[in-house]
């Protein structure tokens, strides 16, 4: 296992802070934008057309599908329970399960070169001590494990005392990396996950599948305000990501999207809609 510092550790790095904007490269602040944006920057990366990113993204009321989702026996009457409540339900292009997204929930994107080079298991572990790090004033209690009853499980779950609150994908275009977490910061994680478990209940109704889909239990999901026990809020954990970054690069830097990088951005953003009309 390679040292996690050294995969992210890059003389510069670009940070795009997409949480608080209304269009991301001329297209609404959807989910939807956000899986094809992080593709076009992997492209560029990978292309090293753009240093590696550092992307920060909230979306509200979405709920995203992994691709075993949109094959629930009953998912258009799982939309439909998504749509009559006013979440926005969308399929990503990377691996997992069905995770609620809010504004107490900050998405981070990293986008790193080095495909050929590193394995899947090294990147998520760099995430995994780059959240750790973030954290390490306030605990050393941040764990790595599969929590079962979760929603979207696996084996890098982030938890403390048994209780997830992050959970992470990984999507490779190219050369380019994007391993993308989300982290539960503040809000009502219960109420999220008892949502989705109703989803399930809907698009699927007892019927037995190829698959295997979580039975969501919203005891073992928290929010790390709740876990730590102090208000934490979005904006103060992305000043964390700024701190803890800061330790890994010589300059941090703000750059636009650049002509190519919305050329594919269009194709990339096609992509993802023509992957959702299927539900």
């Amino acid at each position: 296992m390679k040292n996690w510092k050294e995969i992210i550790r890059h003389n510069t790095f670009r940070y795009m802070d997409h949480s608080t904007v209304n269009t991301v490269a001329g297209k609404p602040n959807t989910a939807l934008a956000s899986f094809a944006i992080d593709d076009t920057l992997a492209i560029s990366v990978s292309e090293e057309a753009s240093p590696p990113v550092i992307r920060l993204w909230v979306h509200s009321n979405t709920i995203v599908l992994g691709i075993p989702d949109s094959r629930l026996p009953h998912i258009e009457e799982g939309m439909a329970f998504l749509e009559e409540n006013n979440y926005q339900g969308i399929i990503r292009n990377s691996g997992g399960l069905a995770v609620a997204l809010d504004e107490g929930v900050l998405n981070i994107s990293l986008i790193i070169p080095g495909a050929q080079n590193l394995s899947i298991y090294d990147c998520y572990e760099a995430m995994v001590r780059f959240v750790q790090a973030m954290f390490t004033d306030l605990t050393d209690a941040i764990e790595a494990y599969e929590i079962v009853g979760s929603y979207c499980p696996g084996d890098y779950d982030l938890s403390i005392d048994g209780k997830k609150f992050a959970g992470i994908s990984q999507r490779r275009v190219k050369k380019g990396i994007s391993v993308q977490i989300y982290l539960d910061i503040e809000g009502n994680s219960k109420e999220r996950a008892s949502f989705i478990r109703e989803f399930y209940r809907i698009a699927k109704q007892d019927e037995d599948t190829a698959f295997t889909y979580p039975e969501v239990n919203p005891e073992v999901m928290a929010s790390l305000s709740d876990l730590l026990g102090i208000p934490l809020t979005v904006e103060e954990v992305k000043q964390r990501v700024i701190t803890t970054l800061k330790d890994l690069t010589e300059e941090i830097v703000t750059i636009p999207v650049q002509k190519t990088e919305q050329e594919n951005f269009d194709k990339r953003y096609q992509q993802m809609i023509k992957r959702n009309e299927t539900i």
